[in-house]
């Protein structure tokens, strides 16, 4: 899978002005678009031009190109409605619109109400047309001239979006799947014309039925006009409902880009001055009261509360914030009142970025896809050939003009190509807005065959397996020590230092013995510890605590526990004397356990990778139930650990979180950052886990492999009912209507079954 393989962390920055990209993306939105042969001709006319390369979207109805600086926007612009289709850039977002912008000229036709109207009017007109038809004790007489009246308006107007873009279409001498249905209904509804105004089916008395199959009989006589409106409503149904299911399937993207906050309070000149939060700054400092959302990602400055980010990352726990945490732009204060410094804004933040992710997981496409794509451009020329050497074939061997015309509108409709182009974009749309949802972003298409073939799983230990922060995790006090006053004297001296290891002795002690003492004459010996006055006592803590005698057995057997436990040991002493042993370690997260045993359950084989030292890997491992490790390596060493792997014919996954795990995670054959780790790691991975729960990386390889099967089984039904339905068509053994029907309910299926990946947990 191709990736940029590089660990710089300056890969999310913007490029140096004064080189210009030797080429440009452009993001247009086309409209006209009615199914995937559309969207093949435009794709297929942009990579036509020098130096372009596009990818068309029919479900997104997005085109994503990369073109030469010499080739410009409007150059782009003017290919695509040469082809036939409109287009244009994006509006900027903006915030809080009052009233949705108005349709873009061409796609008026695009949208479930234009589908929902005409389709009301034309259910109600062709319903008396079927009855009519089908039923001959409803016929009275000249119920034939009836049925015309009401079918008329249904083939005309609720029939234009397709034969308006089939005329656009052949006038530029291509045929998509509107031009089936147009020239397939209009034949039906012609040949009625014929029928009845010089034939014999307009005579008073006539009588008509209905069969699955074709029927033969005397073609003057036989009218097709709940063929021509039936279809119609069908296909309209089908249009509606696929355009309403669309809808549903972007509801995640559409629903994240509006968690965000629309205003602000921002301090200035020491006043509270309320503004559009498009309108915040980098170092601008503003107020964030309970229940009100924080409007962009930042610093905490003053104030301490509980902060609610389910929303954004599906954590239900409320997080506790205070002075110098960084907090998420659209994440809800539950309590407390903040003033954040604004440190990202606009575009940058974490909430844009999440969402500039997912639109572009949901604009590409996956092989098979660009398989059915090729397929569609070729397929409705191939069908309407096959229509006519239908009819031809129907005529030669029963000379019957009606059977044969049957047979071959029967072909032109059932053959449709529409779910196929929606195989792909529509599981994919539904699979990265569920998996947004849920904390889990996927990058783009090609991820998915990724995760179907990883069998072994590296997870970085630092913030990925542990929290990455020391804690006090034991206390051993000599014979006759109080274990309280051992932690209050301790805690008092590591209070003062800045040492990973001091907050740990600090925080733990502050919060099993309570407030702790101030310190006097507080020292720190480089290498050795700290030592200070504690209510007159000479405290001293450390690795080798100064002024302390040799440890007593018991101690000396608890410190050596500890260091082969992969704890750090530090050793308490005061007035001379050692006193205890305090044990410090990086904690494992609560769910590490859990998560690796997830991995297992999906055929992964966990290993842990880390730069660690073997002894506290390897008790690390022992706790979470990790049997292999890879410890003691650079970051170099991790990307030639992944290498050796996958020559032993391994598929890798790599889970990381920092600097140092960017280059694996690129060289990885999957790769997972964690989204509370850097933005090199982020920028490198495939998916990226928004909570820093290792539990995700399970339910984001499942969510993979189930939105890669819906696609698989989108496909295989989207062929194979073509495939099928076509002989059947061609035999006679369908009646147009019906293959009408069974066209328009294809899309639907497929898009239907896309949708169940919503209820994916």
């Amino acid at each position: 899978m191709p990736r940029t393989t590089t660990g710089e962390p300056a890969i999310t920055e913007a490029p140096a002005t004064s080189e210009a990209p030797p080429a440009s993306e452009v993001e247009l939105l086309i409209g006209g678009m009615t199914c995937a042969s559309c969207a093949a001709r435009v794709e297929k006319k942009l990579n036509r031009m020098d130096g372009v390369t596009a990818s068309v979207n029919y479900a997104t109805e997005k085109a994503k190109v990369s073109h030469p600086a010499e080739v410009s926007v409007a150059d782009l612009i003017a290919v695509v409605e040469r082809t036939g289709y409109t287009a244009h850039e994006p509006e900027p977002p903006r915030p809080a619109p009052e009233e949705p912008a108005a349709a873009p000229e061409g796609t008026e036709d695009s949208g479930p109400d234009s589908y929902r109207q005409r389709l009301t009017v034309s259910a109600l007109l062709s319903l008396p047309v079927v009855l009519l038809s089908m039923v001959p004790a409803l016929q009275f007489d000249n119920w034939q001239w009836l049925a015309l009246t009401l079918a008329s308006p249904v083939v005309v107007w609720g029939g234009l979006p397709f034969h308006r873009a089939a005329f656009t279409n052949a006038r530029h001498g291509a045929a998509t799947m509107d031009t089936l249905v147009s020239v397939g209904t209009l034949a039906a509804y012609g040949w009625s014309l014929w029928a009845l105004f010089l034939g014999d089916a307009g005579m008073s008395g006539m009588r008509d039925g209905f069969t699955f199959t074709v029927s033969r009989g005397d073609g003057a006589s036989q009218i097709y006009l709940e063929v021509a409106s039936g279809v119609i409503t069908f296909i309209l149904l089908g249009r509606h409902l696929e355009a309403r299911a669309k809808r549903r399937a972007g509801d995640a993207l559409r629903a994240l880009m509006e968690l965000g906050a629309k205003d602000v309070g921002v301090l200035r000149d020491g006043r509270e001055v309320r503004v559009p939060v498009d309108r915040l700054a980098v170092g601008d400092r503003f107020v964030v009261r309970p229940g009100e959302k924080i409007a962009t990602d930042g610093t905490v400055v003053e104030g301490a509360a509980a902060v609610d980010a389910a929303l954004l990352t599906g954590e239900s726990a409320p997080v506790d914030v205070g002075v110098g945490d960084a907090v998420t732009g659209a994440t809800v204060n539950a309590g407390g009142r903040l003033v954040v410094e604004a440190t990202r804004v606009g575009a940058d933040t974490r909430l844009a970025r999440m969402a500039r992710l997912v639109e572009e997981a949901q604009s590409g496409k996956a092989e098979a896809q660009r398989l059915a794509d090729r397929v569609s451009a070729v397929f409705v020329p191939v069908v309407i050939a096959l229509a006519v050497a239908t009819f031809g074939v129907w005529f030669g061997a029963t000379d019957d003009t009606a059977a044969a015309f049957t047979a071959a509108v029967a072909v032109l409709i059932i053959a449709c190509p529409c779910a196929l182009g929606l195989a792909t974009p529509t599981a994919l749309m539904v699979g990265t807005g569920r998996g947004a949802q849920l904390g889990i972003l996927i990058k783009g298409p090609e991820v998915l065959e990724s995760t179907r073939r990883v069998d072994t799983v590296l997870l970085d230990k630092t913030g990925t397996v542990t929290t990455g922060r020391m804690t006090l995790q034991g206390v051993y006090a000599a014979d006759g020590v109080d274990e309280e006053t051992l932690l209050r004297l301790a805690g008092a001296v590591e209070h003062a230092s800045e040492h990973p290891v001091a907050r740990a002795v600090a925080a733990g002690a502050e919060e099993r013995a309570g407030l702790l003492p101030s310190v006097e004459d507080f020292t720190n010996v480089p290498g050795k510890g700290v030592r200070g006055r504690v209510e007159g006592h000479e405290v001293a803590v450390g690795r080798l605590a100064e002024n302390t005698t040799a440890l007593p057995p018991e101690l000396a057997s608890a410190a050596e526990e500890a260091e082969r436990e992969g704890r750090t040991a530090v050793v308490v002493g005061w007035d001379g004397v050692a006193r205890g042993v305090l044990a410090v370690a990086d904690t494992v997260k609560e769910s590490s356990a859990e998560a690796v045993r997830a991995l297992r359950a999906l055929g992964l084989t966990p290993v842990l990778l880390t730069g660690d030292n073997r002894r506290v890997a390897e008790s690390v491992a022992h706790t979470v139930g990790i049997d292999q490790v890879i410890a003691e390596v650079l970051p170099e060493d991790k990307v030639e650990a992944v290498r050796r792997l996958q020559r032993e014919g391994r598929s890798v996954a790599v889970v990381g979180d920092g600097v140092n795990d960017a280059a694996a995670l690129a060289t990885a054959d999957l790769g997972l950052s964690m989204g509370t780790g850097t933005d090199a790691a982020i920028e490198a991975s495939d998916l990226t886990l928004v909570r820093g729960d290792l539990r995700v990386a399970a339910d984001a390889i499942r969510l993979s492999r189930r939105t890669l099967a819906v696609i698989k089984g989108n496909l295989v039904w989207a062929f194979g009912y073509n495939v099928a339905a076509l002989p059947l068509a061609a035999a006679g053994l369908l009646n147009p209507m019906i293959a009408g029907a069974a066209m328009a309910f294809s899309s639907v299926f497929v898009v239907t079954n896309s949708l169940r990946l919503r209820t994916f947990r």
